[in-house]
């Protein structure tokens, strides 16, 4: 739309700076987001490689993986090389990061040794040993900032990306892996060299003119949060923002392998009712590997791998139904087993390309693209943009553009009527179930912190380690390989359960099903009924039309934005009342700490617990009504401006664009057909 926007006249107009802000506002680079979780092994980059078919790009093999970095995958349209944007964490995260490491070793470094303590003590060793090599050991937080260290990554200490560029996708993967493998050792005992993925935040890998990743943005993330803040911080994002997500592991333990299930429960709500997923593949790979055969000729082994991926879907279905926690967010008709074998679709040895499943995936990434929702938003915007400039050169209609005004105001008034009723009734529901949880919550709340505080199987001695990592990270800590402490969450329960099913309801994530029942989708000014009977003013209306489809789509957008931080705003309440107690609880030490700890939480609660819950409470209901304050007001505003300039402006000489309307009136008729006859949007 440049060349309209050059076309028009410079003079200064209410309908001249209409339509340029119109012609800026056209977005076209919105991008759907597909997270891939999975442990380490599982084959994750295989399965990316084959999907994309770049069979090269992302290195997997013997060399274990960092969990901390992610790394998103994407197109590169404006150059035909292959690309890796990384991304540092800042110098001062880094300082606290260390300090953190090297103060969690010394207050334990007379402790003992347990299990969990000698995985935590080697996931940091790992870590410092290799951005330091050994020298970590004999230097204090201070001396180990100092800029040698980094010599290689100058860009780390300027806070710049720095940008990897590669003629082939081989190329790339080598010299990627320092910054997102965590294998710090040269397998043939060479001197340690520098690996740099503890100082990673994220790493985008652009893959040339990649037509599946056109509009579709894979991302390969870490099974849960980080110990850093900003990479956590980063994660609970991006997974909020995947609209599908893959959850992978290996077909021989599908059903039974606990971490990978762990995985899909503990970050449901974070992609349900706290994001917009829409959709989870659950993705068994290795299909190929037949153990024990009797028969093992090519008919025979092919047999039996079409076998056991039947039973392992069977298996893996079975096992969705029972996860009542992922289902208050997620329901059957959302969830999908895949099996696939990466080496047979590029090995071809016992099975056809088609039957391992990988096309399948293909073509849903490809549906994703023909279906991109920022392409017909741009046509549609452009076609009332020609429309309103082509109906606004005819001067000679004048009584009829009163009379419809008067119409599409009594529309408008009208329609905004039902959607205030609407969502007054929504208020109405939240307040009633929230007031029963925080019923709930005062109720159970010391028995529910019990069990968090005194968790069984675990000493004294390991829980004041952990304990106290949790209070200084401000109520969540994630031990290595166990599941994450959360006690913010913990104590927000009572309230997310009594709201879940009815917050889903309101804001469903669910293609087929729109926000606030629908009443934002059903607004209308009837502008096809009218058009029908004033057909001299038929652009204009069209424009008013195009502007209506447009203003929803905005709505959709926040509503989705905000939705997230609504259903989040129970536990970021919590954490906020509990704020105070964990600062003083982290500063106890000597040998009644744990007691000590312990006992200042369970005090605050108790304490707090009449006026933290109703603050949580009363905090989600804010949001929820600022949120439907500002639909209000957008649906007020915007058609009121669209149509006082489409229907009430002086006249004033605007160019012909009767041809280039005719083109893209062609284009959106094609579009729209597609849309309605193809898989439904991403919204």
């Amino acid at each position: 739309m440049r060349f309209v926007q050059q076309r028009l006249p410079n003079q200064d107009s209410n309908i001249n700076r209409f339509l340029r802000n119109k012609i800026s506002d056209l977005e076209t680079d919105k991008r759907v987001l597909v997270g891939v979780f999975g442990k380490t092994g599982a084959g994750k980059s295989s399965l990316i490689n084959a999907v994309i078919g770049e069979k090269n790009l992302l290195p997997s093999g013997s060399i274990s993986a960092c969990t901390s970095v992610m790394i998103k995958v994407e197109a590169n349209m404006k150059s035909p090389k292959y690309e890796a944007d990384i991304e540092f964490i800042t110098k001062e995260e880094w300082k606290d990061e260390l300090w953190s490491l090297l103060n969690f070793l010394g207050d334990n470094a007379d402790q003992g040794n347990d299990q969990d303590e000698e995985e935590d003590y080697r996931d940091i060793d790992e870590k410092l040993s290799a951005v330091y090599g050994e020298e970590w050991r004999s230097k204090s937080a201070e001396d180990l900032m100092d800029n040698k260290y980094f010599k290689e990554i100058p860009e780390f200490l300027q806070s710049k990306r720095k940008i990897l560029t590669c003629e082939s996708a081989k190329e790339l993967s080598a010299k990627c892996v320092k910054y997102t493998k965590s294998d710090s050792k040269d397998g043939d005992g060479k001197e340690r060299k520098r690996w740099y993925w503890p100082l990673v935040k994220c790493v985008t890998v652009r893959v040339p003119k990649n037509r599946l990743l056109q509009h579709v943005t894979i991302v390969d993330l870490p099974g849960t949060g980080d110990r850093n803040k900003s990479r956590d911080e980063m994660w609970k994002s991006v997974v909020g923002s995947c609209s599908i997500v893959w959850i992978v592991t290996e077909i021989n333990r599908a059903a039974a392998e606990k971490e990978t299930w762990e995985i899909l429960k503990s970050a449901s709500s974070i992609m349900g009712n706290g994001g917009e997923c829409q959709q989870i593949d659950f993705i068994c790979t290795k299909s190929d590997n037949i153990e024990d055969s009797d028969d093992s000729s090519a008919a025979g082994v092919r047999a039996l791998i079409f076998k056991k991926n039947m039973k392992a879907k069977e298996e893996v279905n079975k096992e969705f139904k029972k996860l009542n926690k992922v289902k208050k967010h997620f329901g059957d008709d959302c969830f999908k087993v895949f099996t696939v074998s990466s080496k047979e679709f590029f090995k071809k040895r016992h099975l056809e390309p088609d039957e391992t499943e990988i096309p399948k995936l293909q073509e849903f990434l490809q549906n994703l693209n023909d279906c991109h929702s920022e392409t017909f938003n741009y046509v549609s915007g452009a076609y009332g943009i020609l429309s309103l400039i082509q109906g606004a050169r005819h001067t000679e209609v004048a009584g009829k553009k009163n009379e419809v005004c008067t119409e599409l105001n009594e529309n408008k008034r009208r329609e905004c009527y039902e959607v205030q009723k609407s969502m007054n009734d929504t208020e109405i529901a939240f307040r009633k179930y929230l007031s029963k949880g925080v019923e709930n919550s005062k109720k159970t709340c010391q028995e529910k912190l019990e069990s968090n505080l005194n968790p069984k199987g675990v000493s004294g001695r390991g829980f004041h380690r952990i304990l106290k990592c949790v209070v200084r990270n401000h109520g969540t800590y994630k031990p290595k390989n166990k599941k994450q402490i959360n006690l913010n969450e913990t104590l927000a329960s009572c309230l997310t359960d009594s709201i879940d099913e009815e917050f889903r309801k309101t804001f469903p994530n669910e293609r087929k099903c729109k926000p606030f029942n629908g009443v934002i989708n059903k607004f209308s000014l009837d502008t096809k009924s009218l058009i029908e009977r004033f057909t001299d003013v038929k652009l204009q209306l069209i424009f008013l039309k195009t502007e209506e489809i447009k203003m929803k789509t905005k709505l959709n957008k926040e509503i989705r934005d905000r939705k997230k931080k609504i259903y989040n705003s129970l536990t970021e309440r919590i954490e906020k009342s509990m704020k105070e107690c964990y600062e003083k609880a982290a500063g106890f030490k000597g040998e009644d700490t744990l007691k000590n700890m312990k006992e200042t939480i369970m005090k605050h609660v108790l304490s707090s617990k009449d006026i933290m819950f109703e603050q949580a409470k009363e905090e989600m209901l804010s949001r929820l009504r600022d949120l439907m304050d500002y639909i209000l007001k957008t649906l007020e505003e915007t058609m009121q401006k669209s149509i006082e300039l489409s229907l009430k402006t002086d006249d004033y000489p605007l160019p012909d664009f009767e041809a280039e309307l005719e083109e893209v009136q062609k284009y959106y008729n094609d579009l729209k057909k597609r849309q309605e006859e193809e898989t439904p949007q991403i919204w």
